[in-house]
């Protein structure tokens, strides 16, 4: 297994890729969910990240922590607590206007996230995104107490927008707070202008991780969606087709297609590997919903790709 990476300057170290929980509690029940977390740990995987939202988005699921509390009961019952980094967020809306980064909602959020989650403390506590009504401070603020606490280690962001990050990051360093350790942005190799001109840079600077989500872009870079008739196959396919289904995304598969046969690797892994060696990566995200899936996934840590195939797959 690959070495580990610091999450900034958090502590924390990463196996390479964190395992993603978004489909535990939707497209995998808690048997799938617990074999998938099984062989994760398995072969080498170290972190998991999750949210209290999850999967609000589900018929009959109001209110989330249906994640949370697969991933909980599979702690508790396997005893791998110290085995594993448990990522999650706060700040998604739970039920209609109960969402923000507010003192008090958070002090709440994290006590439902830890009797979901069966554990007394949580790795990195993230906002899940920013909550534009308060001063970057406020959330900051309630993090510090948690940290005393010992209810969490280290705090990441995601989905923030680089003039708030910055801000965020200045206010700490000025006003003796705790700053992001993270940041969770969508990065892939079809959506990369946002992250590499406007986030790299201060991600870069401040030195702080990233740990990426829709590595795989929804799905769509596995190459399983080449045609309006391969978007049957899955809940996400509507959304997948109308994204990146054109004449870019296309040619990103080819070149995957290419560079995947240079190497007798998958598209997942090849793209998976690109990120992991991308500039101010730290561990991309990515889900699965069979132990096969998270065996093909874990082996994109050993796959080195050459200066050729990185140029190659930038070119699209």
């Amino acid at each position: 297994m690959a070495t580990t990476r610091e999450l900034g300057h958090s502590g924390l170290h990463l196996v390479p890729l964190v395992l993603g929980g978004n489909v535990f509690g939707w497209t995998a029940d808690e048997q799938t969910s617990f074999a998938v977390l099984d062989a994760f740990v398995a072969g080498g995987g170290n972190a998991i990240d999750t949210a209290d939202s999850y999967s609000t988005w589900v018929p009959g699921h109001a209110g989330g922590g249906q994640s949370e509390t697969i991933i909980g009961k599979w702690l508790k019952q396997r005893g791998r607590r110290d085995d594993v980094l448990i990522l999650t967020k706060v700040g998604s809306e739970l039920h209609p206007g109960d969402k923000g980064l507010a003192k008090a909602r958070i002090r709440r959020a994290v006590e439902d996230s830890l009797r979901r989650l069966q554990t007394d403390y949580i790795d990195l506590y993230q906002s899940h995104k920013d909550d534009l009504s308060l001063p970057v401070t406020e959330p900051l603020e309630a993090y510090a107490e948690l940290l005393k606490e010992g209810k969490i280690r280290a705090i990441g962001a995601s989905n923030f927008a680089p003039d708030r990050l910055q801000a965020a990051l200045d206010a700490a360093h000025t006003q003796g707070l705790p700053r992001y350790e993270s940041l969770q942005p969508e990065y892939n190799l079809y959506d990369r202008a946002d992250f590499e001109q406007n986030l790299l840079p201060i991600v870069q600077q401040s030195g702080i991780g990233v740990i990426p989500y829709y590595g795989l872009a929804a799905g769509f870079l596995t190459g399983k969606y080449r045609s309006q008739h391969d978007l049957q196959k899955s809940p996400r396919g509507g959304g997948i087709g109308q994204k990146y289904l054109n004449e870019k995304g296309q040619k990103l598969l080819t070149a995957l297609d290419a560079v995947a046969d240079t190497h007798s690797a998958t598209l997942a892994q090849v793209a998976l590997a690109w990120l992991m060696q991308a500039p101010g990566i730290t561990a991309p995200i990515a889900s699965a919903t069979s132990p096969g899936q998270v065996t093909e996934l874990l082996e994109a840590t050993e796959l080195l790709l050459t200066a050729e195939d990185v140029a190659a797959l930038q070119a699209v």
